[in-house]
């Protein structure tokens, strides 16, 4: 799994008019099931995606998305993880 980690900074009018768009693409990504769940912080400071997809395949939708190029919105982290307890069940044959 990829688990993409976001920070918002400056005046939000930019990025929230963004938003929309972004969160269209969010849903869709979600209906073709590579990516598990998104959402902000709670203090709107950031927000964290988990994709259960390669990381070139997450790359793949955060440059196909324009909410990443807004002003504020900036990737902080793109990272494997690898759940112990919960997450998509894989096959281990």
């Amino acid at each position: 799994m990829i688990v993409v980690e976001v920070r918002f900074t400056g005046d939000p009018t930019e990025r929230l008019a963004a938003r929309p768009a972004h969160r269209e693409l969010l849903a869709r990504l979600h209906a073709e099931g590579g990516l598990v769940a998104a959402g902000p912080w709670a203090d709107d400071s950031g927000a964290l995606l988990l994709f259960d997809t390669d990381e070139a395949a997450a790359r793949e939708a955060l440059d196909a998305d324009p909410y990443y190029r807004a002003p504020g919105v900036s990737v902080v982290s793109v990272r494997h993880w690898t759940p112990v307890v919960g997450g998509p069940q894989r096959s281990t044959s």
